[in-house]
């Protein structure tokens, strides 16, 4: 799986997200989020070199208790897990480089 455009309301829960096996970007944010649409091509490049990683996008905000258990307060922020464990996180990147960083972790 490779780049997913749009945020989903409906977030899978925690135990899901760490019993999945290999490395995964969780993308948190909103679609309305002029820091999120600005990050978007730098995403998008970034995982354009990673074709294999999965990349799960979840809406985020008041009441959304995801992003709640990795602690974000600011969006977009993205988290690279491998096995259920975080591996790393950049928060409001700003270049693709930032992001290829992460991701080579």
């Amino acid at each position: 799986m490779s780049y997913v455009a749009k945020y989903q309301e409906a977030a899978p829960d925690r135990a899901e997200i760490d019993a999945l096996p290999g490395s995964l970007l969780i993308e948190f944010g909103v679609d309305w989020c002029p820091h999120c649409q600005g990050a978007q091509p730098f995403i998008e490049t970034a995982l354009g070199a990673q074709p294999g990683l999965r990349h799960i996008k979840v809406e985020d905000g008041p009441g959304r208790r995801l992003g709640r258990t990795f602690r974000v307060k600011l969006w977009p922020t993205l988290i690279l897990m491998r096995d259920g464990q975080e591996i790393g996180r950049v928060v409001r990147p700003t270049s693709t480089q930032e992001i290829s960083e992460l991701l080579a972790a």
